[in-house]
């Protein structure tokens, strides 16, 4: 197959499953849950075969049609959409593992819509990856707002819907209101759209307006959930589990931080935003971010809530390494999509499976729930102390990359707001582990629980153990990943 070839099916690989697994459905539960597993296997096996090409340099393309002139649909991948679909096939694969013993533990109803829009969010996912241009990215980051509104949506009662209406309007209203009017000066100034190494904006757009530019994107992409546009990722958690762990880990705001770096990196241009003054406010409010979000997960009493505030601020250390501007803190930003990814996915796999086997979801009634659950809670630590930073992690790792370009930049700021947000990290993170290992279980449930149906257990383990691998085995993605800020 060539690489083209490739390209497109992988892009239409999941929206096309998302119809056999509906048919499938139809038939058995076993019938659909198999669908589902081949369709995530099959993608896969489309984009990792990617991997080696764009590891030696080659950037191979798919155009599909022009809509308008200059303006196009079309795929082109490099580096970082490279990382970005790779991970998020991955973790499809391991998440619907993972739903089937969460579906059917919690006898969750419409499973089959869930397994639909799962692939078709997917499916939306990989266009993100790939797009080759503005308009394309525009066109795949609104088909997975759409599709993942009936998985947030899912439960159906008042309180769901109107939570979900909130992710919605938000999503939404940023993306039109603001993430297309900076598209289409984009495409009025430079006359294209297309991610370009270097930028395509030096000497076309300069000056105060280098910075309301950016404004335009970085809250325009709502996904990357910069406050004030993050209420959407709160309202979320009332969606199932697995919702979660896609919203947080695979796809909804990885996109919105892989979007915010393409932009920074590919249309504006590392060095021209550098020079730049206008661009100097994006450090603090990625810096407000990580430490207003930490200090209110630091509150927060529900498991669920505290992890989607974690992930507020995890997402804007993304943000701030993109805006630090130097070399190092590039690649750190893109290494900590893959190491957030996995100990977040991690932590919520370990939330969900303490609501299926105990119907857990408050702090202090995790006292003592690591001696009844013990693979769930070890998979936990891990993840939490990757969100901290703790060695041998791959939290470790990202954290590493942007210290030091944070120490190449001379930027306090960036410093600072590191080492508090770890210290923050810590404050709530550690007193769960501590109290779900060593505290007295308050009312011991009636009869025994133990672990979650082992599909969860084996998803969860299996997600646990990448977080560990990545520290040891991290040497294709740094490749990929310096090919950033030194091309191919």
């Amino acid at each position: 197959m060539t690489a083209e070839a490739a390209i497109l099916s992988a892009v239409a690989w999941p929206l096309a499953g998302a119809l056999g697994i509906a048919l499938a459905g139809r038939a058995s539960p076993n019938l659909r849950e198999a669908a589902t597993l081949a369709v995530a296997g099959g993608l896969a096996l489309l984009v990792w075969s990617l991997v080696p090409e764009v590891i030696g340099g080659g950037r191979p393309t798919a155009l599909v049609a022009e809509v308008l002139p200059g303006i196009e649909v079309g795929f082109s991948v490099e580096p970082l959409g490279m990382v970005f679909a790779a991970l998020a096939s991955l973790l499809w694969i391991i998440n619907s593992l993972y739903s089937i013993g969460y579906m059917r533990g919690n006898n969750e109803s419409n499973q089959t819509r869930f397994y639909v829009m799962f692939a078709i969010s997917l499916g939306a996912t990989i266009g993100i990856a790939f797009a080759a241009n503005l308009f394309t990215l525009f066109l795949f980051y609104e088909m997975l707002t759409l599709a993942t509104y009936p998985l947030v949506a899912h439960k159906g009662d008042p309180a769901t819907v109107r939570s979900a209406r909130i992710y919605l309007g938000v999503l939404l209203t940023t993306s039109i209101g603001l993430l297309l009017p900076a598209i289409i000066w984009v495409h009025v100034a430079a006359g294209t759209t297309d991610f370009t190494f270097g930028g395509i904006l030096e000497g076309r757009i300069e000056g105060a307006a280098v910075g309301l530019l950016l404004v335009l994107f970085v809250f325009g992409i709502g996904k990357a959930a910069v406050m004030p546009m993050h209420r959407w990722l709160p309202a979320a958690m009332v969606a199932p589990t697995p919702v979660s762990a896609l919203l947080h880990a695979v796809a909804v705001v990885k996109a919105g931080v892989f979007t915010v770096m393409k932009v920074i990196v590919y249309i504006f241009g590392i060095d021209h935003l550098f020079a730049s003054p206008g661009s100097q406010w994006l450090i603090y409010a990625a810096a407000f971010t990580i430490i207003a979000a930490s200090v209110v997960a630091l509150r927060q009493q529900n498991l669920k809530r505290l992890l989607a505030y974690s992930t507020v601020a995890q997402l804007s250390y993304v943000v701030m390494a993109t805006a630090i501007l130097k070399p190092l803190a590039e690649i750190g930003a893109a290494i900590h999509i893959v190491a957030h990814a996995f100990g977040k996915i991690t932590l919520f796999f370990a939330a969900g499976a303490i609501y299926t086997a105990a119907r857990k979801t408050e702090l202090h009634q995790l006292s003592g729930i690591g001696r009844r659950m013990p693979i769930t809670m070890a998979a936990f630590t891990i993840g939490a102390f990757s969100m901290i930073g703790v060695p041998p992690t791959a939290g470790f790792v990202s954290k590493w990359y942007i210290l030091a370009g944070a120490f190449e930049a001379d930027n306090t700021i960036a410093l600072f707001t590191i080492v508090a947000s770890t210290a923050l990290n810590a404050a709530y993170f550690l007193p769960i582990i501590y109290m779900a290992w060593f505290g007295a279980e308050r009312q011991a449930p009636s009869p025994p629980h133990g672990e979650a149906p082992w599909p969860s257990v084996l998803a969860l383990s299996l997600t646990a153990a990448l977080t560990i691998a990545f520290f040891l085995f991290n040497a294709p993605v740094l490749e990929l990943e310096r090919q950033i800020v030194t091309g191919p």
